[in-house]
């Protein structure tokens, strides 16, 4: 019998497949538990209609990618924070405070989204890479500045 799994299924393939099974086994587990539906005309055309508006999705969530990227990678983020006399900062810059900073400009990341290489403990400028889409990295241009900097 042929279905089409709605689920992954570690020893038959993953979810939207085609697959030949016993007629049991699709009958018994597969079927009942929602892991696949029968493999018909119709629903073979579902398929292929539901695969090519994925495709769109993607194509268009990667071109909004591409276009935040370029836009994120032209801007300065600035960060304030608590630093004293030395340059040193009392405590660190984190990926949540440059999402602070990012969402303040208009731009909404997830902070798990963002790397830094190293935790930032003083000011001055640095980088931070933002993971926006599958392959889709932005480097971040980071200015970290002492809170009341800019009243003076």
């Amino acid at each position: 019998m042929k279905i089409i799994l709605r689920k992954d299924v570690a020893t038959l393939g993953d979810a939207g497949e085609v697959v030949s099974v016993k007629n049991g086994y699709a009958n018994n587990y597969l079927i009942p538990q929602g892991y696949a539906i029968r493999a018909t005309e119709g629903t073979l055309k579902a398929l292929d209609t539901e695969k090519k508006q994925q495709a769109r999705k993607i194509e268009l969530q990667r071109k909004n990618a591409r276009d935040l990227a370029t836009r994120l990678e032209q801007m300065t983020l600035k960060v304030h924070a608590k630093a004293g006399e030395s340059g040193k900062l009392f405590g660190t810059v984190t990926a949540g405070d440059i999402a602070e900073a990012l969402k303040a400009q208009g731009v909404d990341i997830d902070r798990r989204k963002i790397h830094l290489e190293a935790p930032i403990k003083s000011l001055g400028k640095y980088e931070a890479d933002a993971k926006l889409f599958m392959d889709i990295t932005a480097k971040l241009s980071l200015e970290v500045e002492a809170e009341g900097a800019n009243a003076e």
